[in-house]
C-alpha cells in the first residue's frame, strides 16, 4: 500500500475547503485510515461507526483488540448520537477544557459505534482535539473518528508526520502532515460515569487544573494497568518503549553516572535521558536533553521525540533521570514508567 502524504498549513484560513483536507476526509468516509495531527500526538483516524475502518486501525498498529479507542469529535452536539447521558460534571469539564487534551468517559448508546472501537465496554472515551487541522478534518468528514496514537503498538507515540511514516508507511492510506504537535503527551482521561471524577490516565490537563474546576478528583489505583479489562486506552499494556532497555534512576547524578560507567565497561553503548540543566554533566555515548526540569511542559513536549532518537543512535541501554509527579510531571512519569516496564534502579 502506498501511503499518501497531505501537507496542510494549520495557520491557513478556510481549512475546511482546503483540497488536501477534503481529500483526506474522503478517505475517512471510504473507511480508510489516515494519520492526523492533534495538539497532543498524531492520531490514527478511522470511522468509529465502521467495523471495517476500526479493524484497519488495530491491524496497522498491531494493537490488542481489548484496548479501547478514543472517539474524536468537532462539535459537542455529536455526543447526542452515541452517548447515553452527559453528567453535569462532564459538562463543566467540557466547558473548561474542550477543545483540548482532555478525554471524558461517558456511558454509551448501544448500536451506534463499532463495538471494536469501545472494546465491548458499556462506556466510550471522547475528546475534542485543539488542533485546527484535526477539527477541520473532523468537520468535513462528518464522522465520529476513532483515533489512537499513530504508531506501532508499544512504541513511542508520534509527534511529527515523520514519526508516523517511520512506523506505518505502507500500512495506512495516508498522513495529514500538519507539523509538529504541541503538548507532546496524550490527553488526560477522566471517568465521569460515577459521581466523583476519576483520572484513568494522566496527560495534558493536570489533576490540579481539573480540581480547580470541579473540586475533588480521584486517581484510579489501577492506573498502572493491573486490571483485567482496561476502561481507558493505555491502562493495560506496555507503551512508548524505545528499542533499547530503559531504566529509570532514582538517585543522584553521580549514581546514574556510575551505572553508565559499569555498562560501558561491559562494552555496551549507553544512552542517558537528561534535561538541559544536567545533560552536560554526564559522560555517556549518547546524552539527550529532554526539555528543562524547571519547565516540565518542555519535557512533555520533547519526550517521545527523544525516545525515538535513542533508536536512531543505536544505543544498547538507556538510563533516565526521574521527574517530580506534580502537574504534568505525573503524565511524564506515567509514560516513562510504561516505557521502562516499571524498571527503576534506586540508589
Amino acid at each position: 500500500m502506498d501511503t499518501k502524504v497531505w501537507k496542510v498549513d494549520k495557520y491557513v484560513d478556510k481549512l475546511e475547503s482546503n483540497p488536501q483536507v477534503v481529500d483526506a476526509a474522503d478517505f475517512l468516509r471510504d473507511n480508510e485510515v489516515v494519520a492526523m495531527p492533534t495538539e497532543t500526538v498524531y492520531g490514527l483516524a478511522g470511522n468509529a461507526e465502521s467495523d471495517e475502518a476500526v479493524a484497519k486501525i488495530f491491524a496497522a498498529k498491531g494493537r490488542p483488540g481489548d484496548n479501547p479507542l478514543i472517539i474524536h469529535i468537532a462539535d459537542r452536539g455529536q455526543l447526542d448520537g452515541f452517548v447515553a447521558e452527559v453528567p453535569e460534571t462532564a459538562s463543566v469539564l467540557m466547558d473548561a477544557f474542550w477543545p483540548g487534551p482532555l478525554t471524558i468517559i461517558f456511558k454509551k448508546k448501544d448500536g451506534v459505534l463499532s463495538e471494536k472501537a469501545t472494546a465491548g465496554l458499556e462506556t466510550v472515551a471522547v475528546r475534542m482535539p485543539d488542533h485546527p487541522v484535526a477539527l477541520a478534518l473532523l468537520r468535513v468528514s462528518g464522522l465520529p473518528i476513532a483515533a489512537p496514537s499513530a504508531n506501532s503498538s508499544g512504541k513511542p507515540s508520534p509527534t511529527t508526520a515523520r514519526h508516523v511514516l517511520d512506523d506505518l508507511a505502507g500500512k495506512i492510506a495516508g498522513v495529514v502532515d500538519g507539523g509538529p504537535t504541541g503538548v507532546g503527551v496524550e490527553s488526560t482521561v477522566v471517568d465521569c460515569t460515577e459521581g466523583i471524577p476519576v483520572i484513568l490516565r494522566p496527560g495534558g490537563v493536570t489533576r490540579e487544573q481539573l480540581e480547580a474546576v470541579v473540586g475533588e478528583v480521584r486517581v484510579d489505583p489501577a492506573l498502572a494497568g493491573e486490571g483485567s479489562r482496561p476502561k481507558s486506552p493505555g491502562m493495560k499494556y506496555t507503551h512508548y518503549a524505545p528499542n533499547a532497555p530503559l531504566y529509570l534512576v532514582s538517585g543522584s547524578r553521580e549514581f546514574l553516572q556510575e551505572l553508565v560507567a559499569e555498562k560501558r565497561v561491559e562494552g555496551l553503548r549507553v544512552g542517558v535521558l537528561a534535561t538541559e540543566e544536567s545533560a552536560e554533566r554526564y559522560d555517556a555515548d549518547v546524552v539527550l536533553a529532554c526539555g528543562k526540569r524547571a519547565e516540565l511542559e518542555t519535557v512533555a513536549a520533547a519526550l517521545y521525540d527523544v525516545l525515538r532518537k535513542f533508536n536512531a543512535h543505536g544505543v544498547d541501554v538507556i538510563f533516565s533521570e526521574m521527574f517530580p509527579v506534580d502537574g504534568v510531571g505525573h503524565a511524564i512519569m506515567n509514560r516513562l514508567q510504561k516505557a521502562a516496564g516499571n524498571k527503576v534502579i534506586v540508589e
